[in-house]
C-alpha cells in the first residue's frame, strides 16, 4: 500500500468573540460567499473554491481556532493515517462523517507545538445558488461580486514558543511536507519553515517565537488574488471600510507579494496574497536564510509586519 498522503489546504475552523463583526468582515469586505449556516456556525469560502467551506466562524468567548483541516489524496489514506500516528504513540480523535456539514469521516490530532489538525477525504461541492453562479462552468461564483473577492483559499502560518524541532520533523516524516526555504540560527537550529504539500512555495509556514501567551498560536490565514492589482484594488477596499492594514509589500522567501488585515471581530490576521513562484523541480533543494538575512526574507520591500507586530493573535483550541 502506498504511504499516506495529504494533498491540500482545506479550511480553517474560527471562534470569534464577535461573530457579527466576523461576519461582517469575511463576508462584506473580504468577500467571501457562505454556503450555509448550521446550528450557530457559518461556513464560507472564496468565488474559486470548490470544497463546501474553507472557513468556518463561530462564537466564542474569545478568538481561537479549533482546527486546520487538510484534505488527503485518497479515501483510504484517512485511516492510513490514523493507524500510521498511532503506532507513534499520537493521540488520535476519530469524527463521524456528518459531524462538520460538507466533510465526511475524518480524524483530529495534535502536533508536538499542541496544533489541531484534521484530516478527511470526502467532501461535498455545492453548486452555488443560481444569482451567484459563475456562468464559467470551471467556476464556482461570479467574480467580483463583493468586497475584495479572493479567488481561493492559499496558506496558513502558525507559531510556537515550544522546540520546532519536533514538529518540524512530525510534519516531514509523519504527514509528507516538504521544506521549501527556512531560516537557520547561528546555532543550527531551524527558527522557521516554508513547508508543503503541493507545488506552492507554502501550503503551511511554521514559526518559532519566543514568550508566546501560549505554544500554540495562529499568526494568519491567507486568501489567493489574482495579480498585483487586485492586492492594490484591496487595499482601497480596506481603507474604504476603516480598516488598518500592513502593506502591500514583497516577501523575500516566497517573492510575494502581500497585505495584512484584522478581522475586528477574532482578532484573527488575514493575509492577501499573490505572486511568488511555484515548484515543480523533483530534486527541489531547501533554500537557506540566516538570521542576518532574515529582514530581507520577510520584507524584500513595504511595511513589515514584524515591525508592526501585536499581540492580537488567535489562539489555537
Amino acid at each position: 500500500m502506498a504511504h499516506p498522503e495529504i494533498a491540500k489546504l482545506g479550511h480553517v475552523a474560527l471562534v470569534s468573540s464577535d461573530l457579527e463583526k466576523s461576519l461582517w468582515f469575511f463576508k462584506e469586505v473580504i468577500g467571501l460567499e457562505e454556503t450555509e449556516a448550521r446550528n450557530g456556525v457559518h461556513y464560507l469560502r472564496a468565488w474559486g473554491d470548490f470544497q463546501h467551506h474553507t472557513l468556518s466562524l463561530e462564537a466564542g468567548e474569545s478568538g481561537q481556532v479549533r482546527h486546520i483541516g487538510w484534505r488527503t489524496k485518497r479515501p483510504e489514506d484517512v485511516q492510513a493515517f490514523r493507524k500510521l500516528l498511532e503506532q507513534d504513540g499520537v493521540e488520535v480523535e476519530a469524527v463521524p462523517a456528518g459531524t462538520t456539514p460538507g466533510i465526511g469521516e475524518a480524524i483530529r490530532f495534535p502536533l508536538p507545538s499542541g496544533h489541531q489538525f484534521e484530516l478527511y477525504y470526502d467532501v461535498e461541492k455545492p453548486k452555488a445558488d443560481e444569482h451567484r453562479r459563475s456562468v464559467l462552468k470551471n467556476q464556482t461564483y461570479k467574480a467580483w461580486a463583493k468586497g475584495v473577492s479572493p479567488r481561493r483559499f492559499d496558506h496558513v502560518n502558525i507559531h510556537t514558543d515550544t522546540d520546532a524541532a519536533l514538529t518540524y520533523d512530525f510534519l516531514r516524516e509523519q504527514l509528507g511536507f516538504k521544506m521549501r526555504e527556512y531560516v537557520r540560527d547561528n546555532d543550527g537550529n531551524v527558527l522557521a519553515g516554508w513547508m508543503s504539500v503541493t507545488s506552492l512555495v507554502h501550503d503551511l509556514a511554521f514559526i518559532q517565537k519566543p514568550s508566546l501567551p501560549s505554544p500554540a498560536r495562529l499568526h494568519h490565514i491567507s486568501y489567493w488574488s489574482d495579480d498585483s492589482q487586485d492586492i492594490l484594488r484591496a487595499a482601497d477596499i480596506l481603507k474604504e471600510n476603516g480598516l488598518r492594514f500592513i502593506g502591500p509589500g514583497k516577501h523575500g522567501i516566497s517573492q510575494a507579494l502581500y497585505l495584512y488585515v484584522m478581522d475586528p471581530g477574532s482578532g484573527c490576521r488575514v493575509e492577501l496574497f499573490t505572486g511568488g513562484y511555484l515548484i515543480f523541480e523533483p530534486d527541489w533543494e531547501p533554500v537557506e536564510w540566516t538570521l542576518e538575512e532574515r529582514d530581507l526574507g520577510n520584507t524584500y520591500w513595504g511595511d513589515s509586519v514584524s515591525d508592526k507586530e501585536d499581540n492580537n493573535i488567535t489562539i489555537m483550541a
